[in-house]
Formats: C-alpha cells, sequence, structure tokens
C-alpha cells in the first residue's frame, strides 16, 4: 500500500515523502520508514501532533491504502493576536471591510 508522509518546518517550505508498505501498517511505522525524524531531530518529541487527512491520530492508528500522514508543528503566535498585528500595521482604513467604500456609505457599508 502507498502512504504520504508530510511535514512542513516552516511557512512554504513543504517536505513529502511517499512509501510504499505492507499492509498492516501504523502511522509509527510510516513515521520511521519515511526517514523524517532522523532529518529533524525536534519531531522526536512524545507531544507532537500526527493526523491522517486532517483529523488527529495517534501514532497506534492503522493506515489505509493512499493515506497522507501529516505532522502538526506548534503555533509559534497565537492566530487572534497577529492578526491585531497586522491589522494596526496596515492601518484601519486599508484592510477588510474598508477597502471599498460606496460613495456617500458609511465606513464598512
Amino acid at each position: 500500500m502507498q502512504v504520504c508522509v508530510v511535514y512542513a518546518p516552516a511557512a512554504r517550505q513543504v517536505h513529502e515523502v511517499t512509501l510504499t508498505l505492507d499492509a498492516p501498517c501504523s502511522v509509527l511505522t510510516a513515521l520511521q520508514q519515511s526517514g523524517l525524524l532522523r532529518r529533524f531531530p525536534e519531531l522526536d518529541d512524545p507531544t507532537i501532533l500526527l493526523g491522517v487527512w486532517g483529523h488527529q491520530a495517534s501514532l497506534k492508528k492503522l493506515l489505509h491504502d493512499q493515506d497522507r500522514v501529516e505532522i502538526y508543528r506548534l503555533l509559534r503566535v497565537d492566530p487572534k493576536v497577529a492578526r491585531r498585528e497586522r491589522f494596526v500595521k496596515q492601518g484601519a482604513r486599508t484592510t477588510g471591510l474598508f477597502v471599498k467604500k460606496r460613495a456617500g456609505a458609511k465606513a464598512g457599508y
């Protein structure tokens, strides 16, 4: 069966490994066979989050043919805080609802 293991250590940087494995295969086996654990030592952490096709999975989960194992990295910044900082940096009148304004209308409409 074919399984794909994907890890993105940074933005716009994706490492994808396609493996051919024997039928009873777990997420742990796919990770070990992919070689990503050797290339990225930070992945050897028991708290790392994994998923199969966007759904959180454990290391013991059995995989099916054509499954995609995803290794998730932790967020460095809270998304709400990042959005707020971008909004402040760009200015209140140049983003979101405030970009387009009909003649004679209130701001945001």
